[in-house]
């Protein structure tokens, strides 16, 4: 197997470990303030990641990697995590995770702007249509036309986290995909702990079990366990190719939601998740 190959199979756990994310995160701010929600996850992942960094001894930085790594931070622990759990207090998962559909093209284009790659205009057609569909439904799906506040805040976590993943890729063909996001998580303590203080929540004792799974769920695997494969595919297989994996997430990600939260999936969702999951296997003969 070549190292496309081995980049194909890593981003597709890391997306199949992703599609959880909101669905868990819906769950979790129903016992969680979303700020709060998204400091204790990040502080949480980051206890993984500092023991991990102290069991294998990779403690060294090169001068230039705190900025990337800094960018990393803000798209993938505070920005992403943040805008999606205040979003999903006012729309369903699945509404949420139809999103995600444009987490690729996001990503594809930080990935020319910070990693030097080039993609062929045929990629640009068909990640450009499978986003398309994306942004038609969020305008058409609502009560009312139009895009709305949560549906904003959801566009904003997607362009934050396109360049998070686009920043962690580069440094994490040099780093490692898990030492890329375990730094990010260590370098965001000095703000997590004071909020995590000044935040933590009197009523602790009454937050139900969901809440508290979802919240194990968010840290654990969708803030550094996912991060493992992710971003060792992307490293391996080409910011571009890999990150048209994530077309596929809202299908599995709506699947995700209809059978832990009993939430709806109408068939305008699923033809947008249908049409993105064309467009996925079309890009990605261009990405290179």
């Amino acid at each position: 197997m070549n190292a496309r190959h081995i980049g194909l199979v890593n981003g597709a756990i890391g997306m199949l470990i992703f599609s959880g994310s909101l669905p868990a995160t819906r769950i979790a701010v129903t016992g969680f303030d979303p700020v709060f929600l998204t400091v204790a996850r990040a502080a949480l992942a980051a206890l993984c990641g500092g023991l991990w960094l102290l069991a294998t001894d990779r403690h060294r930085l090169a001068p230039g990697d705190i900025l990337r790594l800094a960018v990393v931070a803000l798209g993938v622990v505070a920005g992403f995590p943040l805008l999606t759990a205040l979003a999903l207090q006012q729309v369903t998962a699945v509404h949420g995770t139809v999103f995600i559909g444009l987490l690729p093209l996001a990503t594809a284009l930080f990935g020319v702007l910070r990693g030097g790659e080039r993609p062929r205009g045929a990629f640009w057609a068909f990640s450009l249509a499978g986003s398309a569909l994306v942004v038609g439904y969020a305008l058409f799906s609502g009560a009312e036309p139009g895009l709305s506040t949560a549906d904003l805040m959801l566009l904003a976590a997607v362009l934050v986290c396109g360049l998070g993943y686009a920043e962690g890729a580069v440094l994490s063909r040099r780093l490692g995909g898990l030492a890329v996001i375990a730094w990010a998580l260590l370098l965001s303590l000095p703000l997590v702990l004071p909020l995590l203080a000044i935040l933590w929540p009197d009523n602790l004792a009454d937050v139900a079990t969901p809440a508290w799974l979802g919240l194990g769920y968010v840290a654990l695997f969708s803030m550094f366990i996912g991060f493992i494969f992710w971003y060792r595919g992307l490293a391996l297989g080409g910011i571009a190719a890999i990150s048209q994996i994530q077309l596929l997430q809202p299908f599995f990600g709506m699947a995700v939601a209809a059978l832990v939260l009993g939430e709806a999936v109408g068939w305008p969702a699923l033809a947008v998740a249908a049409g993105v999951s064309v467009s996925v296997a079309l890009a990605r003969r261009f990405a290179r």
